[in-house]
């Protein structure tokens, strides 16, 4: 599989724990920018110390400097990829779609993992993280739907959104992803 796939989806509904078994089962470069923003850090490069100087203050990292770091690596892969917690808003969608179009590199699936309300809060209240509370989760869905979730619309009218019943066991989630991909 040599696709290029946009995961999107609420917290708690799985898109890190399917993006990676998609992307090792099928020999896919998983691009998180949580990740990516830690491994430039990590290494010290002139994007990860103007990302790290934003994120010891609080800040949030701009998007043209996500988008730097994006278009790093991605112009260092030839082979398929899935990207996984970026973009968040249409404005970063827009961005990200003039980026790939310039490096050849369109997106050619946007999965949508689409999980009711009630499952989130029970999935991410069982991870048990201290932040994960009731009132912090119900905050960061309303957060979600407010500015992530016209993504969904974005990518529908562009033709490219897929929904995926994002209940039930792993492995039928991954099986419903691997239907719509084949």
């Amino acid at each position: 599989m040599n696709q290029r796939i946009l995961f999107l989806g609420p917290p708690g509904a799985g898109k890190g724990t399917q993006a990676e078994r998609l992307s090792k089962k099928h020999h896919l470069v998983h691009l998180s920018t949580g990740d990516l923003l830690r491994a430039e850090v990590a290494s010290n490069s002139l994007l990860g110390r103007q990302a790290d100087a934003l994120m010891k203050e609080g800040e949030l990292v701009s998007d043209e400097l996500v988008l730097s770091i994006v278009e790093s690596r991605l112009k260092l892969i030839n082979t398929g990829w899935l990207l996984d917690g970026f973009p968040r808003t249409v404005g970063q969608a827009k961005a990200l779609e003039k980026l790939l179009e310039e490096i050849n590199q369109p997106i050619q699936n946007v999965l949508y993992l689409e999980l009711p309300d009630a499952e989130l809060i029970q999935r991410l209240l069982a991870r048990g993280r201290a932040d994960d509370n009731q009132s912090v989760i119900c905050n960061r869905l309303e957060v979600y739907r407010e500015k992530t979730s016209p993504l969904v619309d974005y990518y529908s009218q562009l033709g490219i959104l897929k929904t995926v019943e994002a209940n039930g066991t792993i492995e039928e989630i991954a099986s419903r992803i691997e239907n719509f991909l084949s």
